[in-house]
């Protein structure tokens, strides 16, 4: 029997330590991409093997923070995939439409920019008065970044283009105000989005919703965690209510996919219930 290497020795010590020292547990990320995001944090701190960054992380509460946002992956950007906001907008919101008030769930909402994206669109659509978002991620740090609503002003050509592919009615530059370097969103967009701390890993049902999006996190998780976390989403929507899920992921494994059909394919939307004739 092969002896297994010693990195991935130490990688399994470094997720039970921070599971047993600070209570975070990524036991079920998968485990070629946490490798390479943990030996980018020990070079980074230069330590020089994953065990040294180990003990660092036992001894130093201080080094925490920076070690959380290291191994979460907060990369989006405004209309992403503008397909997909497009489908929501055209197919999905009609329908959410009905509901006298609309809770959605932001799953893993990194630095923001879905979240406002879904403003904007909401917005547009007239349905953002009664409309409630809540917007979650671990990563204390990138959810202080999505509160702010700050970003590089390098973003906002190609977050445009992304705008009118996805329908935007208006100009983009209406709901941001350029600065130096940098672009600040309206503070408007703001008024009925609640930040707040979830682990997809470890809490429970955060909000009764009409529509949830948690797209390209799954992609980090092991095939346990993801149906952990499909079931989750199942358990937080209503009867009718939508998915959202990057374009690499799918339900089809999932204990909970004969609940939801396949609303749109392409889009990776999904639907909790029979959709009506």
């Amino acid at each position: 029997m092969a002896r297994p290497d010693p990195d991935d020795v130490e990688l399994e010590l470094f997720i039970r330590a921070l599971q047993l020292r600070h209570g975070y547990d990524f036991s079920g990320y998968a485990r070629a991409s946490l490798k390479r995001r943990v030996q980018g944090l020990a070079i980074a701190r230069q330590c020089q093997t994953i065990g040294e960054l180990t003990t660092r992380v036992l001894h130093d509460d201080g080094l925490l923070p920076s070690v959380i946002a290291g191994l979460s992956v907060p990369v989006s950007e405004m209309f992403r995939n503008p397909f997909v906001f497009k489908a929501l907008a055209d197919d999905v919101f009609p329908v959410l439409a009905s509901y006298p008030h609309i809770n959605i769930w932001q799953a893993g909402c990194a630095r923001g920019e879905e979240v406002y994206t879904l403003a904007i669109l909401l917005e547009e659509a007239g349905l953002y008065e009664r409309t409630q978002i809540y917007a979650t991620d671990f990563n204390d740090a990138a959810l202080a970044q999505a509160q702010e609503g700050i970003f590089p002003v390098a973003e906002a050509r190609a977050w445009s283009e992304n705008y009118r592919a996805a329908g935007g009615s208006a100009s983009l530059s209406d709901y941001w105000h350029a600065r130096y370097e940098h672009l600040k969103l309206d503070e408007r967009l703001k008024r009925n989005i609640t930040f707040a701390n979830h682990n997809l890993v470890a809490d429970g049902v955060f909000c009764e919703a009409h529509l949830i999006l948690c797209r390209n996190v799954l992609i980090y998780f092991t095939n346990e965690l993801q149906d952990r976390v499909l079931g989750l989403f199942r358990h937080s929507l209503v009867r009718g209510g939508y998915l959202v899920l990057g374009n690499k992921e799918s339900i089809a494994f999932a204990a909970s996919a004969a609940e939801f059909c396949e609303f749109d394919a392409r889009a990776r939307i999904y639907r909790l219930g029979a959709v009506p004739a």
